[in-house]
């Protein structure tokens, strides 16, 4: 059953990667791949069971659509409050508005993950995906030629290496 989900999966990343290819605009070419290998890279961290996969990536979709859409409003609100304006305190409400309805969509995602995959698999999904970020903010390192941050000790997060400490009152 495994292998023929995985090559389902496969089957479905080449025709994405297929298509995206013959897509002539290079930022949606760019996000298709980057999709496919998202889908990729969770299908093996989570280990999904047919049944599980069936009720699984029809709601994964759809969340990821919300995400896209919530993202897009919060990087709107965010310039608009970079630009200024003549109503800061609405620019900024709006904002942070933008902001809480993104956290709300990833608590609601993973109230609906619980109700088709066990909650094992669940944590397993966000760590995977929270790996994916990395991996790819790693990889956009390597292309500007910037040095890839290393940790004192394994398994520990480079950012919270040294964390801002609250000035003496």
């Amino acid at each position: 059953m495994k292998k023929m989900i995985s090559a389902a999966m496969a089957l479905t990343l080449l025709s994405v990667m297929a298509f995206a290819q013959k897509n002539d605009k290079a930022p949606e070419k760019w996000r298709e791949r980057v999709r496919a290998e998202q889908v990729a890279f969770i299908t093996s961290e989570l280990d999904l069971s047919e049944a599980e996969a069936q009720a699984f990536w029809p709601v994964y979709n759809e969340v990821q659509k919300q995400r896209r859409e919530a993202y897009r409003v919060s990087v709107e609100a965010f310039k608009a409050l970079s630009e200024g304006g003549k109503d800061t305190a609405a620019l900024l409400d709006k904002y942070l508005a933008a902001k809480a309805k993104c956290d709300a969509l990833e608590a609601d995602a993973l109230a609906r993950y619980k109700k088709v995959l066990p909650i094992e698999k669940v944590a397993r999904l966000v760590v995977a995906e929270e790996k994916y970020r990395h991996h790819q903010i790693g990889k956009l390192g390597n292309k500007t030629g910037q040095p890839q941050p290393t940790t004192e000790r394994p398994g520990r997060n480079p950012m919270h290496q040294h964390p801002v400490e609250e000035p003496a009152a």
